[in-house]
C-alpha cells in the first residue's frame, strides 16, 4: 500500500527574494526586495521611511495589472497574491486620499508631496479648472521650482519650457507670466506650494480619479469621489453631486454600478455601466474606501460592506486603515523637527525642459474630457513592450514623449508610465456601436415585396410556402388526407361506445376543452403559476423557519432578525400563530388518547 505524499512549499521558495520598484511622486524610484508571504503594509512604510513620512494615511501604492486594470495594492494581503504581472513588479506611489482642508496637514512634507500630486493632475487634464485658476496654479509651479522672476535669468518665453496643462495656449502663458512677476515676488517655494493647494482644493474636480463609464442613456459620464461625496461629470460639466451623508449603499453585479441613496426625501439609485467586471469592482472598493475614509468618525465603525444580496454571496471588503478625523488628531499631536523636503532639481522637474513642446500631442480643445480613439490605444499598445505601471486616468486625453532625470532623451519609464495612462483609458472605453435586433429572426432581412421567405432558399422548388401550395393541389394527396381522417374518427367512435355514458360525457368535455387553443393557455398558465407558488413556498417556508426557530448565528441571518419589520412580524403574528396551533395538536392528542 503506498502512502499518500502532500507536497509542501519548500525552504527555499518561502525565502525566495522578489525584486519590486516602486516609482514616487518626482518620477524618481526606490527598489526593495520582499518575500512571497510579504503584505502590502511593508511596501507604503518602506516609501514611507524613504521620506521620512508620517502622515502616510493619504498616500497609498497602485499598480496596473496585465490587462491595464487599475488597483490599489491592499496594505492587509500578501504582495504575491494581489500581483498579477510577471516579477520584477512595478508600482507607483500616489495620494489615494485627498486632505479636505490642506492647512491642516502639519508638516511641509506632505504638503510637497501633495503638491507634486496635484501637479500631476494639473498635466493630465484631471483637475479642470477656469482661465484665471489655471494660471494662478501655473504661476505657483513656477515660483515654487524657479523663484522670483529674474529678467537677467529669465527670457520673454520662458513660461514655454514648462509644460503644465494638457493645452497652454500662448494667452495663459503669458498670463502666467504677469502673475508670476507681480503677485507672487517673494514668496518662497513652501508657501507657494500651499498657495496652490489651497486654490486647488476649492475646485469641483479636486481629488477626483475618473472612472469613464456609460450611464443608462449609453452617454459617457466620468464617476469620482472627493472628500464631499460621490460626483458625476459629462463634459467638464457636474451632474450629480451625492453628499456621504446621503449615499446609503454602493453596490456592483457585474459590470453595472449602483450607487443608492436619498435626495430631496426621496429615494435615489443610479445605475453605471462599466467596460468589463475588474473595472467595476474596483470602482465599488474606490467608493467603500472614500466613504469609509471621509465620512466614518473612528475606525472602529467601519463595517464589512457586501456587495450580494440576501441570497446570493458576492464579494466583501472593509477598509482597513484610519480615517479623515483620526488621521487630523494624529497630525495635530506630532511633535518633532520638521524633517528635510529634499524637492527635486530644477533640470529635473517633470515640467520644466523634460517635456519638448514639439513631441507634446493633444486635443485640440483644452480641458474637455475626452477618451482616445481606438488607433492611439493600438498605437500606444505596440509601443510598449514592458509591464505596466500606473495608470492615470485623464479627463483630458494627452499622449506625451519625455525624458529622463539625468537628460538623456529615450523611451524612459515616466514616457511609459504616461502611455500606459492613455491606453489604460481607452480600454475603460465602451463601444459606441448599438445593437438593434431589427427583423432579426431571419439570417437576411427581405421585404415581402421582393418574395420573402423564399429568397431564403436557393431553389424556389424548396420554399416551404411553395412545397404547401403544390400539397392542397394535388387531388390524390387530398384523398389519402380524408381517407386516413376518416379511419380516426371511426376510431375514436368505437372507443366512446366502450365506455360509460359519464366517461363518455368527462372524455367528451374534455376533447372539448383541449381542443380549444385559449383554454389550453389559460390552464397552462395556471399550471406554471401554480409550479412557481409551489417552488417559492419549498423555498421560503424552510428559510422562514430556520429564520424563526433556529439559533444559527450567521451575519445575513442576523441581520435580518435586528429588522423592526421582521421583529414586528415574530412577535405579532408568527408567536400568536404557533400558541393557536400548538394549542389544538395538543387538544386533538388528549382526545385521541382518551379515545
Amino acid at each position: 500500500m503506498k502512502m499518500l505524499r502532500f507536497r509542501s512549499p519548500s525552504i527555499r521558495s518561502l525565502d525566495q527574494e522578489i525584486f519590486c520598484t516602486i516609482r514616487l511622486l518626482d518620477d524618481s524610484e526606490i527598489s526593495c526586495s520582499i518575500q512571497r508571504d510579504t503584505k502590502g503594509q511593508f511596501l507604503l512604510d518602506h516609501v514611507c521611511n524613504h521620506y521620512n513620512l508620517l502622515e502616510k494615511d493619504y498616500f497609498g501604492i497602485r499598480y496596473v495589472d496585465p490587462e491595464k486594470q487599475r488597483h490599489w495594492l491592499d496594505a492587509s494581503k500578501p504582495v504575491v497574491r494581489q500581483m498579477k504581472a510577471q516579477q520584477p513588479y512595478m508600482m507607483c506611489f500616489r495620494v489615494k486620499f485627498y486632505p479636505n482642508e490642506p492647512m491642516k496637514i502639519k508638516e511641509e512634507l506632505t504638503r510637497y508631496l501633495l503638491y507634486l500630486q496635484l501637479k500631476r493632475d494639473v498635466y493630465h487634464g484631471r483637475l479642470l479648472c477656469p482661465f484665471a485658476d489655471a494660471a494662478y496654479l501655473g504661476a505657483c509651479i513656477v515660483q515654487a521650482e524657479l523663484g522670483d522672476y529674474d529678467p537677467d535669468e529669465h527670457p520673454s518665453d520662458y513660461i514655454r519650457d514648462f509644460k503644465l496643462f494638457p493645452k497652454q495656449s500662448l494667452k495663459l502663458e503669458r498670463k502666467i507670466i504677469e502673475i508670476h512677476k507681480n503677485e507672487l515676488r517673494g514668496q518662497s517655494a513652501a508657501l507657494a506650494e500651499l498657495n496652490m493647494l489651497q486654490r486647488a482644493h476649492t475646485l469641483e474636480t479636486y481629488g477626483v480619479d475618473p472612472h469613464p463609464c456609460k450611464d443608462f442613456t449609453g452617454s459617457t459620464a466620468f464617476l469620482g469621489f472627493t472628500a464631499t461625496g460621490f460626483v458625476v461629470f459629462q463634459g467638464n460639466k457636474r451632474i450629480h453631486l451625492l453628499k456621504w451623508a446621503d449615499v446609503s449603499k454602493l453596490k456592483f453585479e457585474g459590470k453595472t454600478f449602483y450607487v443608492i441613496g436619498i435626495q430631496k426625501e426621496k429615494k435615489l439609485v443610479l445605475t453605471f455601466h462599466t467596460s468589463t467586471p475588474a473595472a467595476c469592482k474596483h470602482l465599488w472598493k474606490c467608493g467603500v474606501e472614500n466613504q469609509a475614509f471621509y465620512k466614518c468618525a473612528k475606525s472602529s465603525q467601519i463595517k464589512t460592506v457586501s456587495s450580494s444580496n440576501i441570497f446570493f454571496k458576492g464579494s466583501r471588503f472593509r477598509y482597513s486603515g484610519r480615517v479623515a478625523k483620526e488621521v487630523i488628531e494624529a497630525s495635530s499631536k506630532i511633535q518633532r523637527d520638521p524633517p528635510t523636503v529634499r524637492r527635486a532639481q530644477f533640470g529635473q522637474s517633470r515640467s520644466y525642459n523634460s517635456l519638448s513642446h514639439k513631441n507634446l500631442i493633444m486635443n485640440m480643445e483644452p480641458l474637455v474630457p475626452a477618451l482616445p480613439s481606438t488607433n492611439e490605444y493600438e498605437e500606444t499598445a505596440t509601443d510598449n513592450v514592458n509591464a505596466p505601471t500606473d495608470d492615470d486616468v485623464p479627463l483630458a486625453a494627452a499622449r506625451v514623449s519625455t525624458e529622463t532625470s539625468n537628460g538623456r532623451p529615450q523611451t524612459s519609464k515616466p514616457e511609459l508610465e504616461e502611455e500606459e495612462e492613455e491606453s489604460s483609458s481607452e480600454v475603460l472605453t465602451i463601444s459606441e456601436l448599438i445593437y438593434s435586433p431589427c427583423t432579426s429572426m431571419l439570417p437576411t432581412p427581405v421585404e415581402d415585396s421582393q418574395g420573402g421567405v423564399d429568397l431564403l432558399f436557393s431553389s424556389p422548388l424548396q420554399s416551404p410556402a411553395w412545397l404547401l401550395r403544390e400539397l392542397h393541389a394535388d387531388p390524390d394527396i387530398q384523398a389519402q388526407l380524408e381517407a386516413e381522417r376518416e379511419r380516426d374518427r371511426a376510431y375514436a367512435r368505437v372507443r366512446l361506445a366502450g365506455r360509460s355514458r359519464v366517461g363518455g360525457v368527462l372524455s367528451s368535455g374534455l376533447r372539448l376543452l383541449l381542443s380549444n387553443e385559449r383554454v389550453n393557455a389559460c390552464l397552462l398558465s395556471v399550471a406554471r403559476f401554480v409550479a412557481v407558488v409551489m417552488g417559492v413556498l419549498l423555498v421560503a417556508v424552510p428559510t422562514l423557519l430556520l429564520l424563526l426557530e433556529s439559533d444559527i448565528d450567521v451575519s445575513f441571518l442576523h441581520e435580518i432578525r435586528q429588522t423592526p419589520e421582521f421583529e414586528q412580524f415574530h412577535y405579532e403574528y408568527y408567536c400568536p400563530l404557533r400558541r393557536w396551533a400548538l394549542c389544538k395538536i395538543s387538544m386533538a392528542l388528549e382526545k385521541l388518547w382518551s379515545d
